[in-house]
């Protein structure tokens, strides 16, 4: 049976290619001065279809994709809606390079070939409107049902891949990941969404947006998730009466609710989100009972912000920025404090931290001399509330209260040495109260030798700090140890990238990057006390290719990529855990009834990743399916959606914190969804 999926992907996966390849050799075989001459007939949206994306979160201002000093993806909230994405981690493991994993509890990002255990994605900054969205204890991304942002609410993501230190500082490793959210003239009136699947799971979303006469524009929504999960879970490494035969029953479920407001008016932007998350985790990580039900995490997270943004004469520009956040975590880890063959005695260890942070930041940009486009800024956080705490009935093993700041400066010049040669260098001085100073700077040479063609040669260094939670935190020798001796870890990378417009609908990207990474601090166990502790480990390279093709045509929406990627310690030559050598991505949308009916299909490909314990995952192709209509009933969309189409069955590499070595994941689950407008 198992071959038997597996025979079943591929053969879907060259299917897809098949359909994909014909298209594109349809649309390249048309005469070029056929679609000259019919420019004049297109309508505004098909000549949107032919336009080059733009992106702001490269350089903190938009620009072409082809100029911006990275290999960028945009993500439409078109492709949300007709692909059935239902998070950030949905988006971002269908885009080449990008992988993702699950551990049951929360979401990880991989980056061409990089996904440390024990990290929460700390190496990537993710950003809401450019607001930092990581938080000030774990330095944590969240992609998955702990996103604040309902995917609804998505306009497009930017994924900008490549160090991006030199204008963000910290935690800008891998990459930037920039979510832009819909305007109120998106919406013009109230709407609402609701959506039933598999494991009892059930959404509701409403939302109200318009823009007025008097310039004011506003955004206000909120959703309501709550999933049961899969009631039966099954690990064989607790198959065993005493611990109900490895079988975790009504542990997997997740719950939360949201909130975002943005109000816009003249130069003013005023933006607000919130998320409460409650997740079970059945798991037993941590050493924890396994199959108690008192096994749960919430993340909490808030911010509100207020941008002010004007155009002056002469092309100069200014951006201030003011903002508070929030972030709460706690969650009851139940141990069994018995002697060994004496009767249970559970204790609940209580788990908690709380981070608060204030934020600013001043940019004016100005264009100079009609060949440079210049900017100039600074940052300060501060962190005035960095607390973590453990403890049980018995006693209290951690009440770490810390506060810490960090200020920056940043310079960056776009200068066009040629109608075809664009120079991008910038360079960030980063103060930490905790470690001291960095700077890193970026060099991009963009090229346009002819008209649809574009090289792009980019170098860039990049740091993360260690963040508190890798520092400080200590649970009384229960699982885990603190390490105040860290050091920050470093990158340099250089990347040289090819995009090519072929005809008039079809875009081509080529890159081949290497990463070099020193001090790299990875989660271990220390084999003296058997605890849990973080660790600057001896240096990392990266080296890889990567491929894709993407169009539009009447209607016709696709993309086909593949990368290759190779992470390795370079001390021991040993491939790195969770890393896999081939990744394979293929999307499509095809109008069944134009601008009525839609079939969105996918096919990812991973390769087999090595675990901590040496063995390797399976690899596997993954199937989802979904069908989209808007307009077939007035204001109405409805989609429904097959996810593992094929019930594959795999899993992801666990962590130090698991006895699981490979976590399986699901498979076939659907989804419905209803939206309508008033």
């Amino acid at each position: 049976m198992k071959g038997k999926i597996k025979k079943t992907g591929r053969v879907s996966y060259i299917l897809l290619l098949t359909l994909l390849l014909t298209i594109i050799f349809a649309e390249a075989s048309e005469p070029a001065g056929n679609l000259q001459t019919d420019l004049t007939k297109l309508k505004l949206e098909e000549l949107m279809e032919i336009e080059v994306a733009t992106v702001y979160g490269a350089s903190k201002y938009e620009q072409k994709v082809t100029e911006a000093p990275s290999s960028v993806t945009i993500i439409t909230s078109d492709d949300i809606k007709k692909y059935g994405y239902r998070t950030l981690a949905d988006i971002l493991r269908s885009v080449r390079g990008f992988y993702t994993t699950y551990d049951r509890n929360y979401h990880y990002i991989g980056v061409r070939g990089f996904s440390r255990p024990g990290d929460y994605n700390t190496r990537v900054l993710l950003l809401v409107n450019g607001v930092r969205i990581n938080d000030n204890i774990y330095d944590q991304a969240s992609i998955g049902t702990d996103f604040p942002l309902d995917v609804d609410l998505i306009d497009h993501v930017e994924i900008i891949r490549g160090p991006g230190s030199s204008l963000y500082g910290s935690n800008a490793f891998f990459g930037v990941i920039n979510v832009i959210t819909k305007h109120g003239q998106n919406f013009k009136g109230a709407e609402t969404s609701g959506e039933a699947g598999s494991f009892n799971t059930y959404k509701g979303r409403f939302s109200y947006g318009n823009q007025f006469q008097n310039g004011l524009e506003m955004v206000l929504s909120g959703s309501y998730y709550d999933s049961k999960g899969d009631e039966r879970l099954f690990f064989k490494e607790f198959d065993d009466p005493a611990t109900n035969n490895g079988i975790a029953e009504d542990l997997d479920y997740d719950r939360y609710k949201s909130l975002f407001g943005k109000f816009s008016f003249h130069d003013f932007t005023l933006q607000s989100a919130y998320i409460e998350r409650k997740k079970g985790v059945p798991t037993a990580s941590f050493e924890t009972v396994f199959n108690d039900s008192h096994f749960f995490t919430v993340d909490e997270h808030f911010y509100i912000d207020l941008k002010y943004e004007h155009n002056f004469a002469h092309d100069l520009s200014v951006m201030a920025r003011l903002n508070y956040n929030y972030y709460d975590y706690h969650g009851d880890y139940p141990y069994d404090y018995a002697d060994t063959g004496a009767p249970p005695y559970i204790v609940l260890n209580k788990d908690y931290s709380r981070g608060e942070w204030l934020g600013g930041e001043l940019q004016i940009s100005k264009k100079l001399f009609e060949k440079h486009k210049f900017i100039i800024g600074g940052e300060y956080r501060d962190n005035f509330k960095q607390e973590q705490k453990n403890s049980d009935e018995i006693q209290v093993y951690l009440n770490d209260k810390r506060d810490s700041n960090i200020w920056a400066l940043y310079i960056q010049d776009e200068y066009k040495i040629l109608n075809n040669l664009i120079l991008n260098a910038g360079v960030r001085y980063d103060h930490y109260e905790t470690f001291g100073s960095t700077t890193n700077p970026r060099l991009a040479f963009i090229y346009n030798p002819f008209e649809k063609t574009t090289f792009k040669l980019l170098y860039g260094t990049a740091f993360r700090a260690p963040n508190a939670y890798e520092l400080y935190y200590n649970d009384g020798d229960i699982s885990s140890k603190s390490n105040s001796d860290l050091k920050s870890e470093t990158i340099k990378t250089y990347e040289l990238v090819y995009e090519q417009v072929i005809g008039n609908n079809l875009r081509g990207t080529a890159s081949a990057f290497y990463y070099k990474i020193d001090d790299l601090i990875t989660l271990t166990t220390d084999p003296s006390d058997n605890l849990l502790v973080f660790e600057n480990i001896d240096n990392v390279e990266t080296k890889g290719v990567e491929f894709e093709l993407e169009g539009k045509w009447e209607g016709i929406k696709g993309r086909i990529s593949y990368t290759f990627q190779e992470t390795k310690d370079k001390k021991t030559g040993e491939i790195l855990t969770n890393s896999p050598r081939h990744l394979a991505r293929l999307n499509l949308i095809v109008p069944l009834i134009k601008e009525k009916l839609f079939v969105g299909m996918e096919e990812q490909y991973t390769s087999k990743k090595k675990t901590l314990a040496g063995d390797f995952t399976d690899d596997y192709f993954i199937t989802n399916l979904t069908l989209f209509s808007q307009n077939l009933l007035k204001n109405l969309e409805a989609s429904a959606t097959v996810y593992n189409l094929f019930d594959k069955k795999y899993g992801d590499p666990g962590s130090e914190e698991h006895v699981q070595d490979i976590i399986e994941q699901d498979g076939r689950s659907f989804r419905f969804k209803l939206t309508y407008k008033f």
